[in-house]
């Protein structure tokens, strides 16, 4: 099985606030879906941005690593067979969520998958 992130850029889920209750339950379908299809693995969304950085010696500072005008707004980790799985998945998830998703591969490390 392969895993990917699917994940969108903070501010692209725009839409007129009094339809949040409907972008919640649409986007909390999916996830549904995807757990009873068993291929949800984690998933969430970030409600600010306040990045710290931890190094080597656990010495903690306010981030981020590198500025970007780009932040991570929300993401979902699934494991599936092929990529055009993964892309099924990316739809439906950019439906609910009311913007397009980037999704991405994670190189195959058998001591990280359970």
């Amino acid at each position: 099985m392969r895993r990917y992130i699917i994940s969108f850029n903070d501010g692209d889920m725009i839409f007129p606030m009094e339809e949040l209750p409907q972008v919640a339950e649409d986007s909390h379908a999916v996830v549904r879906e995807a757990k009873a299809a068993g291929v949800w693995i984690f998933g969430g969304g970030f409600d600010d941005y306040k990045p710290v950085v931890v190094d080597e010696n656990g010495e903690v500072t306010v981030g981020p690593i590198k500025h970007s005008d780009v932040h991570l707004g929300g993401f979902s980790v699934i494991e599936v067979e092929t990529e055009e799985e993964a892309y099924f998945w990316a739809a439906k998830i950019a439906k609910g969520c009311r913007c397009k998703q980037e999704v991405r591969e994670f190189i195959f490390d058998p001591e990280s998958t359970n």
